[in-house]
């Protein structure tokens, strides 16, 4: 069984809890996600099954898109709602939404971020989580991230509501934080749901119910998208009857003199996804297979 299952991940379960309860559901042990969630975020998390494991770091690598909510006037450890409230401070004059919109915009394209102490991110062979909880000081990277879009959203409530395209590695709490600093407050983010992984949607998605019972009369198979819908990001190198057999034998090729928009690259016979393959780094008339889609 390969493909990738576009799950809607419900609050309260761990990206690791998840792939258990696919691997238990679909009776397999080859299942990776494609991106951590917090527990109480909610949201598009693609599992990825069988051969489709192979295209984990590919699918990872792709754009995100959220739908977060900000409240200023407290600031807590973990920069979400559920954390430790380090900072609190009235909020006499709520910004108004040209105030807002402005500050949104600032942060258009690409930004540095300091990554939460609450997170996975690693120092020293050590995750920061782990230094926070054992109340140890520890320097963090400044990381370099790109927020291609970000829009204000209309809401009654005194909060602050928008939805952000932005890539790999960004953290929305922090990005939260951030901007409650640009409107002159501390602030957290107190929710949080990712709309899209790639070109995975919301509406392409399955919840768990409806897995289950998939899977009761033998139909989850029917559930996943091709794996192809993980690597749509990527360009295309379509080859004939001969290259194919050189491909799935895992063999370098000459460059081809297609010019090809991305690097990696994915190779087709047809509508059969082969391998992916990229410029190899000391010969760059040729390329090398780094997945290959053969058993």
């Amino acid at each position: 069984m390969d493909g990738i299952l576009p799950l809607w991940k419900p609050k309260g379960f761990t990206s690791h809890d998840c792939v258990m309860k696919v691997r238990k559901l679909f009776k397999t042990k080859k299942v990776g996600h494609t991106g951590t969630l917090d527990p109480e975020v909610e949201g598009v998390l693609p599992i990825c099954i069988g051969q489709a494991t192979k295209i984990v770091q590919f699918l990872t690598d792709t754009t995100k898109v959220y739908v977060a909510e900000l409240t200023l006037g407290m600031a807590t450890e973990t920069e979400d709602a559920h954390g430790k409230i380090i900072e609190k401070v009235s909020v006499e004059q709520f910004p108004s939404k040209q105030e807002i919109k402005n500050v949104l915009q600032s942060f258009k394209g690409e930004i540095l971020q300091v990554p939460p102490m609450y997170s996975a991110v690693k120092v020293g062979g050590k995750k920061l989580y782990e230094y926070a909880r054992a109340n140890q000081e520890v320097e963090r990277p400044v990381r370099k991230v790109t927020i291609h879009e970000i829009t204000y959203l209309p809401t009654d409530d005194e909060v602050i509501r928008f939805q952000v395209t932005c890539s790999k590695g960004t953290y929305i709490r922090t990005l939260c934080v951030d901007i409650g600093k640009k409107l002159g407050y501390p602030a957290h983010m107190s929710q949080l749901v990712r709309e899209e992984t790639g070109d995975i949607k919301k509406c392409d998605t399955v919840d768990f119910d409806t897995i289950e019972n998939a899977c009761l009369v033998g139909k989850g198979q029917e559930l996943l998208l091709p794996i192809t819908r993980g690597l749509t990001h990527l360009d295309t190198y379509y080859v004939d009857d001969n290259v194919k057999r050189k491909v799935l034998n895992g063999q370098k090729l000459r460059r081809p003199d297609q010019v090809l928009q991305t690097n990696p690259f994915k190779v087709m016979y047809g509508e059969e996804l082969l391998a992916i393959y990229t410029i190899h780094p000391e010969k760059e008339d040729e390329i090398k297979p780094i997945r290959v889609f053969n058993e």
